[in-house]
């Protein structure tokens, strides 16, 4: 790996800038001293008052013979100290140990190690002066701590050669460009700091130009960025596209795909080969349709990138021992919710002891769990609370829970109370699927219908989108939402 490293960095070390070159050199030719246009004015350190700055920086002009001499001697000293040269071969030198050990110790200052060094021992060839405190200087000006200075060179130990206006400066601005926020910035390079040896012609302008194609807003690749910085660097062609076709090969649309990488970036930095396609692999094989699998993903974005099939495993004993749900009805649930793979089983339990300690057999919570898999999910003392108010005050029998366990997801003082309390003023008998299964402005045309509507099979829970009630549209505020709407809600819901 280590090895690998090397190679891939080396060549920048390699590239002479002309002005970098003329501007490294402690001397001037006699050509240059005569003539003003061969001047290079040295970068301003004035304004990094913090780094202390050496007292040499290359040494003296030396002949071939005086060269070799000094490498010889250079050489023995980075041994003597543990590191290896064997890399520096053809990098240019310092002439002078003193100046050698200046680099070393100051590397070493900003939190370096000898081993650091030896992972990438290139970083040798750079100038203190010309280009290390430079390059520091204005990392720490776009909100690099100094504190973690150290840890961003280790990570990313060719930043050192970059030139400040020619390579950092553009990426800075074009990551500006993209809306990340100004104090962002730093947090950004220091999650992913290989970006400053990026093209921004390349790579990045390309990934981001397809997010936007596919209905990814451009305001939001800001947020993207700074949530998931590295899809910057991945190529469209064989990452970000695959991934784009196979989901939507799936069943869903690309305007679910733009909202979801919105919220959740990181899903674009999933292996399609790998993690994606194994996963739903994984759900068919645990019962869960292939229908449901673009709504089961539209949920829970995060289940293509988890140990899908140990998790699975688990869960679905435990629900087998514990709650008596088959495996049958442990894909349900899935379909359902499928954030219950990734639920404590200490969390799962509470609910169902509450249930099975108000007197409903284990086959009836099973049952509701399966048609309402959100129960599991909810906080004990609210269950209390909206279960007292229907045996005090509704006075109805456990066999309506059975049938309508949605009742526990309902707000009590924001729902429950107030239609209850409305129905009794009016007189109204009626199952609480009819009076809770329904928005504000149908509850109010029921409410002042001339006759209750006959009962029908009461409704599906799907975490995240509307109750789906057989034989009846009537369930949400918007009466007729096509299956991509429904998706994109969804979606949006996360």
């Amino acid at each position: 790996m280590i090895h690998l490293f090397r190679r891939k960095h080396s060549f920048k070390s390699l590239t002479v800038n002309p002005i970098q070159f003329l501007s490294n050199k402690s001397f001037d030719s006699p050509k240059s001293s005569q003539n003003p246009q061969f001047r290079v004015k040295p970068y301003s350190t004035s304004k990094f008052p913090e780094y202390e700055m050496p007292t040499v920086t290359w040494g003296v002009v030396q002949g071939r013979k005086e060269k070799l001499v000094s490498r010889v001697i250079i050489s023995d000293y980075l041994k003597s100290i543990g590191i290896i040269p064997d890399e520096l071969e053809e990098v240019e030198l310092p002439s002078t140990v003193d100046v050698m050990r200046e680099r070393v110790e100051f590397l070493q200052k900003i939190g370096l190690t000898i081993d650091d060094i030896n992972e990438y021992p290139l970083m040798l060839g750079c100038s203190v002066r010309k280009n290390i405190i430079p390059v520091l200087g204005y990392l720490e000006k776009v909100g690099i701590q100094r504190s973690k200075m150290g840890e961003f060179v280790k990570k990313y130990p060719p930043v050192l050669h970059a030139s400040v206006v020619v390579e950092l400066v553009p990426v800075v601005r074009f990551l500006r460009g993209l809306d990340v926020e100004k104090q962002d910035i730093g947090y950004v390079l220091m999650k992913y700091p290989e970006l400053l040896g990026f093209k921004l012609e390349g790579t990045m302008s390309t990934s981001v130009a397809y997010l936007v194609s596919i209905g990814v807003n451009p305001r939001d690749i800001g947020p993207m960025v700074t949530q998931y910085p590295y899809f910057l660097g991945m190529r469209v062609g064989t990452m970000i596209k695959p991934l784009v076709e196979h989901l939507v090969s799936l069943g869903l649309p690309k305007k679910v795909l733009a909202r979801m990488f919105e919220k959740r970036a990181y899903v674009i930095g999933y292996d399609v080969e790998e993690m994606v396609k194994p996963n739903v692999d994984c759900l068919v094989s645990f019962g869960v349709r292939k229908e449901a699998l673009a709504s089961v993903i539209a949920q829970y974005p995060q289940i293509l990138g988890l140990p899908l099939k140990a998790k699975l495993s688990t869960q679905q004993y435990f629900f087998n021992l514990k709650l008596k749900i088959d495996p049958e009805g442990f894909a349900r649930v899935i379909e359902r919710m499928p954030q219950v793979i990734s639920l404590g089983q200490n969390v799962i339990i509470k609910p169902v002891e509450f249930l099975l300690g108000r007197g409903i057999s284990v086959e009836d919570v099973a049952k509701m769990v399966v048609k309402c898999p959100q129960l599991i999910a909810l906080q004990v003392g609210l269950m209390k609370n909206s279960f007292y108010f229907f045996k005090s005050e509704m006075g109805r029998p456990l066999k309506e829970l059975v049938e309508f366990p949605e009742y526990f997801t309902y707000g009590l003082e924001s729902r429950i109370k107030p239609r209850y309390q409305r129905l009794q003023h009016k007189g109204i008998r009626s199952s609480l699927s009819w009076f809770l299964n329904c928005s504000d402005q149908r509850f109010e045309e029921r409410l002042y219908a001339d006759y209750v509507e006959t009962e029908i099979e009461g409704p599906s829970f799907v975490m995240g989108g509307k109750l789906d009630l057989p034989g009846s549209q009537m369930v949400s505020d918007e009466e007729d939402e096509s299956d991509d709407e429904i998706l994109y809600r969804r979606t949006v819901s996360l």
